[in-house]
């Protein structure tokens, strides 16, 4: 059987691979080439029978696994070029798949529904198998301010800090923030924008989140801010919020609502915004047809979590009587960040394997390049969707979305943003290598075997 999952693969990648090179060594020890041949390949060895069927049976949950568990090895680790290989190629291949690719895409296709249908208790659940992950691993690689989300990079050269203070920068602007005003923050991760809306432009913010982890830093920092008069943090579910707001921003959390409850959260926002509110959705999404999340992203990463088109967006948007006032894509630019986070994260995965285990950080490192190449090579961007139950409620054109071409003022370091935690500090640091799902070790993965 070993000979007929091979001449499968062998199929598959000849179907697949029509850009740049790419070599594979098969179990068995023979070589095959694809693609063009005007280029060095990149060299992938694969070291078991089993790695080779589970490729042919489920590619996009296989490969991802077979680096994880190091049955799939690259020469000099070069990643991101095998990654920027595949994504590049899965872009023509989607017209032509083998037959079986065609069967399981159409299966998770009809099935996405119900992986998607994120009720409170699933949702936290969800929430928590990624957001409730050591602080420690999050300090790795992100910024100061853990900012988990696009940067907005006004050149490509900007740093890390600069982009995610332009990005929060930005968001204000289209929210045209006054003091005083109230703004509803769902999905507030460790506190960011709720401290820059409070901080610098005087808002009274309430932000939810369904991360203990989340909500115990953001709530410390705010303490440490000394804005706990201005800034509040619940730990709820958006569906949950009761009152009025003149304001509501989602950075990053509608990836997380899935599908058959995008009408309820858009009745939310519309519900609690005051009837000249203005709210600002920011949000990973298709610039093409839309599909059923990647099976290895699902499984790992983000459990219940979807990446919409954007006309899935606006179906529910239009059914809840509100205005998209404006619609903004970023192209390119949460290439440029994950490419920091990245590099971040490569500088300090030793680290990684402190707090987990060597298949933990192997994951993460896919996780992050593989989002990276997407963004690079797929139709897939950051849309700001700024809506109102107000068709006269911000100006008609956008030139209050800019200030005079420059910069937000460079960050500086302070208190809030780089806390010494003390009260689910011990909680944090309790955690150990099995404490995530996926953070097996490989001894006891190679025992099973």
């Amino acid at each position: 059987m070993t000979g007929v999952w091979q001449h499968a693969l062998d199929r598959m990648l000849r179907s697949l691979i029509k850009l740049g090179s790419l070599r594979v060594v098969m179990p068995s020890g023979g070589i095959r080439d694809y693609g063009e041949t005007s280029c060095a390949p990149v060299k992938v060895r694969l070291l078991d029978p089993a790695t080779v069927r589970r490729l042919v049976l489920n590619p996009e949950l296989a490969f991802g696994e077979a680096y994880m568990n190091r049955s799939l090895e690259i020469d000099g680790d070069e990643l991101q070029g095998l990654l920027a290989i595949v994504v590049r190629n899965a872009r023509h291949a989607e017209a032509n798949p083998v037959w079986w690719q065609k069967l399981s895409e159409k299966a998770r296709g009809a099935l996405r529904g119900l992986a998607q249908n994120n009720i409170v208790t699933r949702a936290r659940r969800n929430v928590a198998h990624h957001y409730d992950l050591s602080g420690k691993l999050f300090d790795l690689f992100l910024d100061d301010d853990r900012q988990y989300s696009c940067g907005y990079f006004r050149t490509p050269d900007a740093t890390l800090e600069q982009a995610q203070a332009d990005k929060k920068a930005h968001i204000a602007r289209k929210l045209l923030i006054r003091p005083g005003m109230s703004v509803l923050d769902i999905g507030c991760g460790w506190g960011g924008m709720a401290l820059t809306l409070a901080r610098d432009h005087g808002a009274k913010v309430v932000g939810i989140t369904l991360s203990e982890e989340q909500h115990a830093y953001a709530t410390e920092r705010v303490a440490h801010a000394g804005l706990s008069d201005r800034i509040e943090f619940r730990l709820c579910d958006y569906r949950q919020v009761e009152g009025t707001f003149d304001r509501v921003v989602s950075v990053g959390m509608f990836e997380h609502v899935g599908l058959p409850h995008y009408l309820d959260y858009f009745a939310t926002i519309r519900k609690r915004l005051s009837p000249d509110g203005v709210a600002l959705v920011h949000t990973i999404g298709w610039a093409g047809t839309a599909k059923a999340t990647n099976p290895w992203i699902a499984k790992y990463i983000f459990p219940g979590g979807y990446i919409p088109a954007v006309s899935e967006v606006m179906t529910a948007v239009e059914q809840n009587r509100l205005w998209a006032t404006d619609i903004e894509c970023w192209r390119l630019h949460y290439a440029y960040t994950l490419r920091h986070w990245y590099d971040r994260f490569r500088a300090h995965e030793d680290e990684a394997r402190v707090l987990y285990d060597d298949r933990f950080a192997r994951m993460w490192r896919f996780y992050l390049a593989a989002s990276e190449q997407t963004f690079r090579h797929a139709p897939q961007a950051v849309f700001q969707i700024q809506l109102s139950p107000n068709v006269d409620a911000v100006p008609l054109t956008r030139d209050y979305q800019y200030d005079t071409g420059q910069t937000a003022p460079r960050p500086q370091p302070d208190a809030s943003r780089k806390p010494v935690l003390v009260a689910h500090s011990g909680r944090t640091a309790s955690r150990n290598k099995t404490s995530h799902p996926h953070a097996v070790s490989l001894e006891k993965q190679n025992n099973d075997r």
